[in-house]
């Protein structure tokens, strides 16, 4: 009877140890936007938090074969090839696409499989492609992501730059985020190393700025109702802008 007994402790000792495991970092707490009334709590304040790093199939390589690098197409429909190594694009259920495509520092698609077209004008183009975990989060892990330029029609390379640029998973654009929910700002730093080459990600949401050194999700809780507009911008610690056109990144979103 004792043992019958225990296991209800036993099943809230796991919820518990659980719960615990994410370890929130970088939390900054700040007053609210808007109306408070529009807030679910009126005592909550808007937090900005990460947790800490807990990387997910850090083995997985995404390797991509087709474009090559400064590769010329017609306009129409360019093919798109990657090879995928330590990882199962089936992993996020049917309805889940696990491969993700940015074009330009556009939003980014997702497809069930590796080899693909995408129907393209004229111009120069910046693809970056990437794995995301089962809630859609980017693999952050070297490998998990790849980029490469390539041209479609009578179209010139971009300049060269050997400095890092951002590339944004979440928000997408337009995007409604549901009252009482965090939004998830996931992003990736390519071209370089937050540590070894000593940057930051600067986040302007409606007048409030926070900062991370860390290519970890950021979380932002308690927002009002409201339309918004994110901009990332990467720069180096010592504040100093890096050129390029895909250093900063501006989107819009709501809360409804």
């Amino acid at each position: 009877m004792n043992k019958i007994q225990s296991y209800p402790f036993l099943f809230v000792l796991i919820l518990w140890a659980c719960s615990e495991s994410k370890v929130k970092v970088n939390e900054s707490v700040v007053d609210a936007l808007q109306d408070s009334s529009l807030v679910q709590d009126p005592q909550a304040k808007i937090a900005f938090f990460q947790y800490e790093d807990s990387s997910a199939y850090p083995d997985a390589i995404l390797e991509l074969y087709t474009p090559l690098g400064n590769q010329s197409f017609r306009p129409g429909k360019v093919p798109f090839e990657f090879n995928i190594k330590n990882f199962s694009l089936n992993e996020g259920g049917a309805d889940a696409p696990q491969l993700f495509l940015i074009l330009n520092g556009g939003d980014p698609i997702g497809f069930f499989s590796p080899i693909f077209q995408r129907e393209l004008t004229q111009g120069t183009y910046r693809a970056v492609a990437y794995l995301v975990d089962e809630e859609g989060l980017a693999l952050k892990s070297f490998g998990n992501y790849v980029d490469r330029d390539f041209l479609v029609g009578d179209s010139r390379p971009f300049p060269y730059s050997a400095e890092p640029y951002l590339a944004l998973n979440f928000p997408r654009n337009q995007q409604v985020v549901p009252l009482g929910q965090e939004l998830i700002i996931d992003f990736l730093v390519l071209g370089g190393d937050m540590d070894l080459d000593n940057l930051k990600v600067r986040i302007e949401l409606n007048g409030i700025s926070y900062e991370s050194e860390q290519m970890l999700p950021v979380r932002v809780a308690n927002l009002p109702v409201g339309d918004y507009q994110i901009t990332l911008n990467l720069l180096r610690k010592d504040n100093k802008e890096l050129e390029g056109p895909f250093s900063s990144v501006t989107k819009s979103f709501f809360v409804r």
